[in-house]
């Protein structure tokens, strides 16, 4: 890691508001993502305080993005509709400046979900998430993973983050050992988390709903993009920790990070998180 990089005061401060606020004031979370996660989707954010709602209905989800604090669209199974309702609920997000998350599911390898990504990212999503080979293949510098099995650590996908950032003014983060985050210019990695994740159905795809519910909290309140999306990932993976503290296996983990969404609390995150943060120079760090 470059010496450019320094501990983050700020992402744990404004990640602790925005826990609050996520619990003062739930977010209605409208999320556009696929069969295998959805209840563990829903659940993830009643357990950290928002208020999900599956609408993906063509007629249906561009009017609720109009009215949802976040939209997330995941294009893990992308049926004929529900391709059909990503396009109306982005187009009604951007309408109404709901922020959105787009989670771009094995990009890359497979060539509907990849044409689909391609027009979805140009509609200019508040943040894209995926892992580095899902971010390498959305950018178009590498040919995606085994599905959603990552092949590259986030480190690998950080000239292509940046790309996608800049081009389309997107948030971007990279999950991985190290999760990255990018606008372009400011670099965050958080290295909480727990392996554990990788063992769970919708461990990644879930995320993508917390930072559309963090991104929905952060509109009334003093955080941007950047920081909101860097909340909501340190938030999950620091509950991966403690989940994984008392979890038997991959089972234990699944209903403990649950519980530790739902009792995480504010100072937990200032004390424990592990967030360093790159202060612009990011021409000087590639080299």
């Amino acid at each position: 890691m470059s010496d450019l990089l320094r501990p983050s005061i700020r992402i744990p401060a404004v990640c602790a508001e925005l826990l609050t606020h996520v619990r003062q004031a739930p977010p209605l979370t409208h999320c556009i993502t696929n069969a295998v996660v959805t209840g563990f989707t829903a659940n993830v954010l009643l357990a950290v305080g928002a208020s999900p709602a599956m609408v993906d209905i063509v007629g249906e989800a561009g009017v609720f993005a109009r009215i949802a604090s976040g939209l997330l669209i995941n294009l893990g199974t992308p049926s004929p509709e529900q391709r059909a309702a990503s396009l109306e609920a982005a187009a009604g997000a951007n309408a109404a400046a709901t922020p959105w998350v787009l989670d771009p599911v094995a990009v890359g390898a497979l060539p509907v979900r990849t044409a689909l990504a391609a027009d979805l990212v140009g509609m200019r999503p508040t943040a894209v998430r995926g892992n580095a080979s899902e971010i390498l293949a959305l950018a178009g510098s590498g040919a995606g993973g085994r599905g959603v099995d990552a092949l590259d650590d986030s480190d690998a996908a950080l000239g292509a983050a940046r790309s996608l950032a800049t081009r389309f003014g997107a948030v971007v983060a990279v999950s991985g050992a190290v999760d990255l985050i990018t606008d372009g210019t400011r670099v965050i990695r958080i290295a909480n988390g727990d392996p554990l994740l990788t063992r769970v159905t919708g461990g990644g795809c879930a995320l993508g709903a917390l930072m559309a519910a963090f991104l929905g909290a952060a509109r009334d309140h003093d955080a941007d993009a950047l920081e909101a999306v860097s909340a909501a990932t340190l938030v999950y993976t620091l509950a991966a920790e403690h989940a994984a503290r008392v979890a038997d296996g991959p089972g234990s983990f699944a209903v403990g990070l649950l519980d530790a969404l739902a009792g995480i609390d504010p100072a937990d995150v200032t004390a424990e998180a592990r967030v360093d943060e790159n202060l612009g120079h990011v021409e000087e760090e590639a080299k």
